[in-house]
């Protein structure tokens, strides 16, 4: 899979975030990795767009990810036609926390390892 090119604006307007969480970039990576809550996110790509290290990628919810959500989650995911977010290379993340301010949903925050 190719690096996604950054939305710049979107980008810029997370990095002037006064609540945007990490070390602003400057975590050695795998210090820190994005949780991705899958009730509550809808697959936007906001977090692929403004992720400068490629860590997530949004795709088909994977069926146990989907097993495991509430009914309201699921019919949620369902009118997002199952779209979600996977970060799939975590191990690369920077904790910026550019994905965090960035989700519209608020689905994503970073935890320390």
């Amino acid at each position: 899979m190719a690096k996604q090119d950054i939305d710049v604006e979107k980008a810029r307007r997370a990095a002037a975030d006064p609540d945007r969480p990490g070390e602003r970039c400057g975590a050695d990576p795998g210090r820190w990795f994005p949780v991705v809550d899958r009730g509550r996110c809808e697959g936007k790509h906001d977090c692929v767009e403004v992720c400068p290290h490629d860590v997530f990628e949004v795709r088909r919810i994977d069926e146990a990810d989907f097993a495991v959500l509430g009914p309201f989650a699921k019919l949620k995911s369902i009118a997002h036609r199952r779209q979600t977010a996977y970060a799939v290379k975590a191990d690369a993340c920077r904790a910026c926390g550019l994905c965090v301010v960035a989700c519209p949903e608020r689905a994503i925050t970073l935890e320390r390892r």
